[in-house]
């Protein structure tokens, strides 16, 4: 795999794999990543080919798309440019395809791009793909590349290469605050990434054992310290061991036997065992167990987060095994840390005892409007009469009462119609996708009635105090009051910290507001006939 230079294009994968397509389909149209490995195979290789998954096939949602590619993609390997498939001028395409893909390493690595890119054009009439490339140092100067499709990937892949793979099961305690939601994110956020720190504690240790192999070979394994790796050098600057240092090298855990019969590279390369353990004392004397008493000066819940991670990496076989750990292995799991983080947040969100009150504040603050607006003087009504009036009307059993149980938009009706004698309108929508086609509607209630709307249904509770809606073009955003605020009336706090403010449906990076798979329920407020 040395050597080789210039502009040659070399691919390893058969050419309908890299158009999306197989014997009974045609291609699909748009954009595909091209993959391979430039620290570890000759420049402008190609491995394989990933399909766009978010925003319009030609162009890409580049946020979304580098987070799930950053989860999917090997450790070792990476986005070295983009096919277009199309209509139009081929070169012109190619270059859509390098610019597409620069933007996706800029989002996948939070900087430019460091080495040449690929651009490839489908010539849909003869089913053939045009391969250009674009200088890292000059993007705009595209070079036309020959072309060789490999007759033995497997062979040329594996040859040298080798896979590291670390499987991590570990259970994150944490205690929050029972009255203070807020607190919630950013306490488990602190927790999770105090977890990836740990990788990189120098009293870590990583155990790397070779695979299962015959017995004709002996196993190797080697137990490494965090203090003995490098997490700030760039991977490219560790340079290949010599046989004298290769007790280091990742060959030392491979088997010599790998490539007996070359027409089982794939199910024979190799996956070095990489075990993470923790020994703080770094003490071989074992000794019991300290407990330590820590009363909470407040009312607290315990959430047990489950984490279960698993990543494989390819390198070369003469990569240092400290390399691949700290370059490798280790960004692999932080990666994975912090994709679990972002699922985990919003289920512990919702579960939080203080969660359940959401739509009884919503109730308050709609009812704080009718005392503003001076249509009744009645005082706010606190959780607990909120839940007495439902159980004097019927709707609930007497033990409902100091229960933590939860109300949506039928509840609130009939407290408000009993409260304050006024009538309500309810709208369904089956998705949080289907909110943004009320925009009219609510945009006309705003202006006949005026009152806050609760929005409830499968998810927390919110309250809208207005839309901003564009009749032209359709365009809507949501004033929104997170009703799970609980501190002090600071209102510079609650707008800047985004308690109070415009929402869109689907922001700019593409996250929406509203859930897709959720419905909803919203509770529109009349005014009274009557003064």
């Amino acid at each position: 795999m040395e050597g080789e230079s210039g502009r040659c294009v070399r691919v390893l994968c058969p050419k309908k794999t890299l158009l999306g397509f197989s014997s009974s389909s045609k291609e699909s149209p748009g954009i595909r990543w091209l993959i391979g490995s430039p620290l570890f195979l000759p420049p402008l290789t190609v491995v394989s080919a990933f399909q766009c998954l978010h925003g319009d096939p030609f162009l890409p949602d580049f946020s979304r798309e580098a987070d799930d590619i950053r989860i999917l993609l090997l450790r070792g390997f990476d986005i070295i440019g983009a096919l277009f498939i199309g209509h139009g001028s081929l070169k012109e395409n190619a270059i859509r395809a390098v610019e597409a893909s620069c933007r996706l390493r800029k989002s996948l690595h939070y900087g430019e791009v460091s080495f040449d890119m690929i651009g490839a054009a489908a010539d849909l009439p003869i089913g053939d793909i045009h391969f250009l490339v674009s200088d890292s140092a000059k993007p705009i100067n595209m070079e036309a590349s020959t072309v060789i499709y490999e007759d033995n990937p497997d062979k040329y892949l594996w040859e040298k290469g080798c896979l590291l793979r670390c499987e991590l099961a570990f259970k994150l305690p944490a205690y929050f605050p029972v009255n203070k939601t807020p607190d919630i994110e950013e306490t488990f956020s602190s927790l999770v990434d105090a977890a990836a720190a740990k990788l990189k504690d120098p009293d870590v240790a990583y155990l790397v054992e070779g695979p299962d192999i015959s017995s004709e070979e002996a196993s190797h394994s080697i137990v490494l310290h965090g203090e003995e790796l490098d997490f700030d050098k760039h991977p490219s600057n560790h340079k290949p061991l010599n046989s004298s240092a290769e007790a280091q090298a990742c060959s030392y855990f491979c088997s010599k036997n790998k490539f007996k019969s070359t027409s089982a590279a794939r199910e024979t390369a190799d996956a070095i065992r990489v075990t993470v353990l923790s020994n703080k004392s770094r003490n071989n004397n074992s000794g019991a167990p300290i407990a330590e008493y820590l009363p909470a000066s407040e009312p607290a819940r315990i959430v047990v987060a489950s984490f279960k991670l698993d990543v494989l990496c390819y390198a070369s076989e003469d990569f240092p095994v400290t390399a691949a750990i700290s370059k490798l292995v280790v960004p692999a799991l932080v990666d994975q840390l912090e994709t679990m983080k972002k699922a985990i947040i919003p289920e512990i969100l919702s579960q939080h005892p203080q969660g359940w009150g959401c739509a009884y504040r919503s109730l308050q603050t709609i009812i704080s409007w009718y005392r503003l607006q001076q249509y009744t003087s009645i005082e706010v009504p606190s959780h607990r009469e909120i839940q007495q009036t439902l159980v004097e009307i019927g709707d609930k059993e007497p033990s409902f009462v100091g229960s933590r149980e939860w109300i949506g938009a039928i509840e609130l009706s009939f407290v408000l119609d009993k409260l304050l004698g006024v009538g309500c309108k309810i709208i369904n929508v089956r998705s949080g996708e289907e909110l943004p086609e009320k925009c009219r509607e609510l945009a006309m209630h705003f202006e006949t009635q005026g009152t806050p709307v609760m929005i409830g249904g499968g998810v927390l509770a919110y309250t809208l105090l207005g839309v901003d809606y564009n009749e032209v073009s359709g365009d809507c955003a949501f004033l929104i009051l997170d009703p799970h605020y609980t501190g002090n009336d600071d209102l510079k706090k609650i707008v800047n910290s985004g308690w109070c403010g415009w929402k869109k449906a689907v922001d700019s990076k593409g996250r929406s507001f509203f859930l897709k798979d959720k419905f909803y329920n919203l509770l529109l407020p009349q005014r009274p006939n009557m003064v």
